[in-house]
């Protein structure tokens, strides 16, 4: 069994330090971890690839639809991703899971522990706000599929959580 590399061990590091209860995976390098979100339980995957000097943080969160709904939801996860800067959203169809998936490259093994800290709040995030979007997808009945607008839904913002620490200001 081949020990993890420094740069995995970095990331474990990082979550220890944020009170983030994680666990490598034997023999790869690849750490797990739980989150409760606002609309969600978030599985999180942090992997290592240590010729690139490249961290890969999944968010994923279960999530099933049938037949008739998957395809307005692949066209729903298009849309965010449009919205995107960093990231992008994926649905695994073979295990019925929404995901966020987020790549940085280091320039060193020891991994930034600011960066890695935001890609993980990132993954999380952006999950947790798709999660109201699909579901409203997977439960509009399917002879008003056609009427949905995606685009539009995707502007609600009462379904989303709000921004820790973000305020309204008076004007």
């Amino acid at each position: 069994m081949r020990p993890h590399s420094r740069q995995i061990l970095t990331v474990e590091e990082t979550f220890g330090r944020n009170g983030w209860h994680c666990e490598l995976v034997e023999g790869r390098d690849v750490l797990r971890a739980g989150f409760e979100a606002h609309h969600t339980r978030v599985d999180l995957i942090a992997q290592a690839h240590t010729q690139l000097n490249a961290l890969v943080i999944v968010s994923e969160s279960p999530m099933e639809f049938d037949v008739e709904h998957l395809p307005v939801l692949l066209e729903l996860l298009a849309h965010a991703n449009k919205q995107l800067t960093l990231g992008g959203f994926e649905y695994d169809i073979d295990r019925a899971m929404l995901v966020f998936r987020i790549t940085n490259l280091f320039e060193r093994e020891v991994f930034d522990a600011d960066i890695v800290v935001s890609m993980v709040h990132c993954a999380i995030a952006e999950l947790d706000r798709i999660v109201p979007y699909a579901a409203i997808v997977r439960g509009t009945p399917g002879d008003l599929l056609d009427d949905l607008d995606l685009k539009r839904l995707l502007m609600r913002e009462d379904v989303i959580p709000p921004v820790p620490g973000e305020e309204e200001e008076e004007y």
